[in-house]
């Protein structure tokens, strides 16, 4: 899917989003309310747009403090690690 988005098993829902989310993170400046039909057309939310944007934000926040700060890029293995971590237990911690 980060590949080829496209060309992915991923349905068209999912796709509208992340086609979304790209503008976001490439144009959003331009973005406007004709970018939001698509999203409607699949059955996303004013709600859910929000959040998607919301992330989008967020993650970018986090690189670009990452990039300034020095903070160390995790290993693959660290990854791979936290990646089973959050299928096993999710993401919320109790």
């Amino acid at each position: 899917m980060l590949r080829d988005l496209e060309n992915s098993r991923l349905e068209e829902k999912g796709k509208a989003l992340f086609r979304f989310v790209d503008k976001v993170n490439r144009d959003s400046p331009r973005i406007t309310t004709a970018d939001m039909e698509p999203l409607y057309a699949v059955g996303w939310d004013d709600e859910a747009i929000y959040f998607a944007v919301t992330v989008c934000a967020l993650f970018n926040f986090y690189n670009r403090w990452i990039d300034a700060t020095g903070v160390h890029e995790m290993s693959p293995e660290a990854h791979l690690e936290g990646g089973k971590r959050t299928a096993l237990h999710g993401y919320v911690r109790k």
